[in-house]
């Protein structure tokens, strides 16, 4: 069974501080940012992970769902809260394994909690996203090109040999 993340967007923006800086210059920038960190985040743990934005700060009418680098990114019906989107999802999705819900809202957690999800605050989702870049950069150093060429791989003596070699002529 596979775990699934939702995510209240707005609600993690206003939590982080590298994402409350760039919203005080375009909100557009800081939710592209978090949608890039959270598709960085489900490459690396295999989770579903669920974007849920308010439509109040969009001009939309119905609702949105797209799919954004591997991330379900959803933009709720007009007159529609995040967390009622939040609260049907995670009622609906617990059948097909772990829910957790990221978000700081205390009357969403207490909700989401009575329908089986798991709760992460902003500063644990934050935490965990930091933990899973610094695993990951254990198992995959960035090599430089270099690294590959046989004349790095060679012994010494060898080198030494070819080169007198290519000087001859």
């Amino acid at each position: 069974m596979k775990e699934t993340l939702i995510v209240d967007g707005y609600n993690i923006i206003y939590a982080w501080p590298e994402l409350e800086k760039i919203k005080e210059s375009s909100m557009d920038h800081a939710r592209s940012r978090l949608i890039s960190i959270l598709a960085d985040y489900a490459a690396l743990t295999g989770q579903r992970i669920i974007l849920v934005f308010d439509a109040h700060h969009l001009k939309n009418t119905g609702e949105r769902n797209v799919i954004i680098d591997g991330v379900e990114v959803i933009y709720t019906q007009t007159g529609e809260t995040a967390d009622a989107l939040i609260e049907r999802l995670t009622g609906s999705l617990r059948e097909q394994g772990k829910v957790y819900v990221a978000t700081s809202d205390q009357a969403e957690q207490v909700i989401i909690f009575g329908r089986g999800a798991y709760r992460l605050t902003p500063g644990e989702l934050r935490e965990q996203v930091s933990l899973a870049k610094k695993e990951s950069q254990r198992f995959y150093r960035q090599s430089l090109p270099t690294d590959s060429y046989l004349e790095n791989r060679l012994l010494s003596n060898v080198r030494s040999r070819l080169e007198k070699w290519r000087r001859q002529k």
